[in-house]
C-alpha cells in the first residue's frame, strides 16, 4: 500500500481537490473504447457538444473508504452502477456497461489510493462518476459521442458540523415535474435546484425541502439527499412518491435495510402528507445520501411557520444509531449484508 499524503485530513471540506488520475472512456461509432487512466483533469468539447445545448449528462456519487485494518474499501457500487445504467436510458444515452463500471471504480481509486483518508479521520474519498454529450449536435437528438468519467477527490462531511442538527426549508420552487426526471441522477435536476439553494442558505438554512409539484402537499426529498422520519411510535417512515419523482438513494436504501433487518424497527415506507410534519407526528428526521449519510435535522420552517422535529442541541437516538451502523458497516467495525462492502486494495 502506497503512503497516504501528507495534509490535514480532519480538516477536509466538501470541497474539489485535484489526485493523480481520472478514468476516461469514449463512445464512438456505437461502442465503448477500452478506457484508461489519465492525469489529465481537462476536457475538450466541440461549441456544438450536446451536453452544452440539451443538457444529456448524467453522474453519481459514491465513497471509498479506510477500514481499521487498513484495507480499502467501496460501499455498493453494484448499486451506482445500475442506478447511472437507469439513468443514461432515460437520457437516451448509451449506458456504460454495470461490470466495467464497477471495474472502473476499482482502478481508478487503486490508482489514487495515497489520497483516500485514514481511518478514523472523519474524512473519506467521493468518486464521482460522470457521462455527457460530446458529439456535436444541433438539431434537438441525442448525440452520436460520449464520454464516461471517473474523478476522485479526499472530503470531509457534507454540512458543516457533520452529524450535528441543521435546520431547513421547504423550499417555494419545485424540484422535478411529476412523471418527469426527478427519479434519475441528471446534472439538470441540480441546476433547477441552485438559485433555491442560494435563497436558502441567504436565509439561515442549511438546505431545502421540497414538496410534490403536482399537489404540493407530500415531502418529497431535499435538494441533495432523501429525507426521513421517525414517529412517535418509534417507527422509521421513508417517504414514497406518487409520481415517480424521488431519487432512489443508496443510503436511503440501504438505512432502510439496516433498520429493519439488523435493528428491528418497523419501517413504513409510504407517501408522507407535510400536514403530518406540522401536526408534530414526527419526533426525529434526517437528511441521506451518499455525501451526508445522515444529517439530522432540527427544525424545518415553512411560511413563518417554525416546525420543532427533534431540536438543535443533539442527533436524535434513532438517527444517531443507523447512522452510526451504517458507517460502521461502511468502515468495516461490524459486518453488514452480503456484498455491501467491496475490497479495492
Amino acid at each position: 500500500m502506497s503512503t497516504k499524503k501528507d495534509m490535514d485530513w480532519g480538516s477536509l471540506g466538501f470541497t474539489f481537490m485535484q489526485t493523480d488520475y481520472s478514468y476516461v472512456s469514449n463512445w464512438k461509432d456505437g461502442k465503448w473504447d477500452s478506457g484508461v487512466l489519465t492525469s489529465d483533469h481537462t476536457v475538450t468539447l466541440s461549441e456544438c457538444a450536446g451536453i452544452l445545448h440539451y443538457c444529456q449528462e448524467c453522474f453519481e456519487g459514491l465513497k471509498a473508504y479506510t477500514t481499521e485494518e487498513g484495507k480499502i474499501v467501496c460501499f455498493r457500487p453494484d448499486l451506482n452502477a445500475e442506478r447511472m445504467y437507469d439513468t443514461a436510458e432515460r437520457l437516451c444515452m448509451p449506458p456504460f456497461p454495470k461490470d466495467r463500471f464497477i471495474e472502473a471504480v476499482k482502478q481508478v481509486v487503486k490508482a489514487n489510493e495515497a489520497y483516500v483518508p485514514p481511518f478514523g479521520s472523519g474524512a473519506t474519498l467521493y468518486i464521482r462518476p460522470v457521462m455527457y454529450a460530446t458529439g456535436e449536435v444541433i438539431g434537438v437528438k441525442p448525440a452520436d459521442e460520449y464520454q464516461f468519467r471517473i474523478l476522485v477527490t479526499p472530503v470531509g462531511p457534507y454540512y458543516k458540523g457533520g452529524a450535528v442538527p441543521i435546520h431547513i426549508c421547504v423550499s417555494k420552487y419545485d424540484r422535478a415535474a411529476p412523471r418527469g426526471t426527478g427519479n434519475i441522477k441528471a446534472g439538470l435536476n441540480y441546476a433547477m435546484s441552485l438559485q433555491a439553494n442560494v435563497e436558502a442558505h441567504a436565509n439561515g438554512f442549511a438546505e431545502n425541502l421540497y414538496l410534490d409539484s403536482e399537489s404540493r402537499t407530500y415531502v418529497e426529498e431535499a435538494g441533495g439527499a432523501n429525507i426521513i422520519f421517525v414517529n412517535k411510535e418509534g417507527t422509521l417512515v421513508v417517504p414514497q412518491s406518487h409520481t415517480d419523482s424521488i431519487l432512489p438513494s443508496i443510503t436511503r436504501r440501504s438505512l432502510v435495510v439496516v433498520a429493519r433487518d439488523l435493528l428491528g424497527m418497523t419501517v413504513d415506507e409510504r407517501p408522507v402528507k407535510f400536514s403530518e410534519v406540522e401536526n408534530g407526528d414526527f419526533v426525529e428526521a434526517g437528511l441521506c445520501g451518499t455525501a451526508a449519510v445522515i444529517s439530522p435535522v432540527g427544525k424545518i420552517s415553512y411560511n413563518d411557520e417554525e416546525i420543532d422535529i427533534s431540536g438543535m442541541e443533539a442527533a436524535g437516538p434513532v438517527m444517531t444509531k443507523l447512522r452510526n451502523t451504517l458507517t460502521d458497516i461502511q468502515s468495516g467495525k461490524i459486518e453488514g449484508p452480503e456484498g455491501w462492502v467491496v475490497e479495492i486494495a
